[in-house]
């Protein structure tokens, strides 16, 4: 198999780096994204420490100077391989939702990936070949209420992908949306303790009887899954595979 140069926004932590090591090991080089400088460096020291290859990239999604700037910066390891993960989650019904905390949600995760695409594409078409995975959610395909911001974004997510699937198809590049269901991250642990609290449960009925409920599967998805389906999505095995929703939901959607 190749190896490639793969740069992964919120590479830090969570699911971008559950993809980031997984791919370290397959022996590809991890340039890890991230808006927390400090943040990127121990992932990577946490990377380089089991004999992997990576090195962190300190950068705002939203900031179009600093997007624009990257593939000159970043022309010793120029970028084969673009994961966009960088996301965060506010919970709010409309009437009461910030609306700068709306504007933030949609540039950090329907904005950011269109600079960065535009950014790194250039240099994908010059070497005819080139991945942009974009890490949607099971919120790409369905909703869940007071979560206007996220839903809106992670479905604009498909919609360009389609596009860019379409302006790509003269060259090997292919653009796709991988929508997991929940993933066992730090940040769904917190939910979880939150919703616990705030509905009056157990954090076990909060997992089986909100969370997983929808899933016939009754599981979460896993790291090692979405670094499998990324890895995939790399391969010359995926190179027809484009402007397309690879859904792991353990079933919910089938309904």
């Amino acid at each position: 198999m190749s190896s490639y140069n793969v740069f992964i926004t919120g590479g830090a932590s969570g699911i971008g780096f559950g993809i980031a090591e997984f791919l370290a090991a397959k022996g590809h080089t991890i340039l890890v994204a991230d808006i927390n400088l400090e943040a990127a460096t121990d992932a990577c020291k946490t990377l380089t420490d089991k004999g992997f290859k990576a090195k962190p990239v300190e950068v705002d999604v939203t900031n179009a100077a600093q997007v624009a700037a990257l593939p000159e910066q970043l022309k010793e390891t120029p970028v084969d391989i673009l994961v966009n993960n960088a996301g965060i989650q506010h919970v709010s019904k409309i009437e009461d939702f910030p609306p700068e905390k709306w504007q933030m949600l949609i540039n950090i995760m329907l904005v950011g990936p269109a600079l960065l695409t535009q950014a790194f594409l250039p240099g994908m078409r010059a070497n005819n070949f080139g991945r942009i995975i974009n890490i949607g959610s099971i919120h790409s395909v369905v909703a869940s209420p007071f979560k206007s911001a996220y839903v809106a974004a992670k479905h604009g997510l498909l919609g360009f992908a389609k596009t860019i699937a379409l302006e790509t198809g003269d060259t090997n590049v292919t653009i796709n949306t991988v929508c997991p269901a929940y993933v066992k991250t730090p940040l769904v642990e917190k939910q979880i303790a939150a919703q616990a609290k705030e509905n009056g449960i157990t954090e076990e009925e909060v997992i089986n009887k909100i969370m997983l409920e929808p899933m016939p599967k009754k599981s979460f998805i896993s790291l090692e899954e979405l670094g499998e389906t990324t890895a995939f999505l790399i391969s010359n095995g995926a190179r027809n595979i484009t402007g397309q929703t690879m859904i792991l939901d353990g079933g919910w959607t089938a309904r």
